[in-house]
């Protein structure tokens, strides 16, 4: 009977473990305070990933599009040598055989 706590020491022990209960519930209160729902984090996933899908369609677009200036550059030189050096090549190179012609 002398390693038996009193009474007052029991109570002392509850108030003690009752203040450290509260302590931690105020702890987990304050967690869950900064928590996000599950809602709220299926709205921003969503959100998120829309996001990239547009910057993907973004980036394909442009893609296309440095596809397409290629394609129009190439056109453009093609068409430039085919119709204005060409025919030049064409005027000045009788005129040069010519020229070298009569001097030999």
């Amino acid at each position: 009977m002398a390693d038996e706590p009193t009474n007052g020491e029991l109570w002392r022990l509850i108030e003690t473990m009752r203040s450290d209960f509260r302590d931690d519930m105020g702890q987990l209160h304050g967690q869950l305070g900064r928590l996000v729902s599950a809602d709220v984090y299926a709205v921003e996933k969503a959100a998120m990933a829309k996001d990239i899908a547009d910057i993907v369609k973004a980036v394909e677009a442009m893609q296309a599009q440095r596809t397409a200036d290629v394609d129009r550059i190439t056109q453009t030189r093609r068409w430039l040598l085919a119709s204005v050096i060409v025919p030049m090549l064409g005027l000045v190179l009788p005129v040069v055989l010519f020229m070298a012609g009569g001097k030999a």
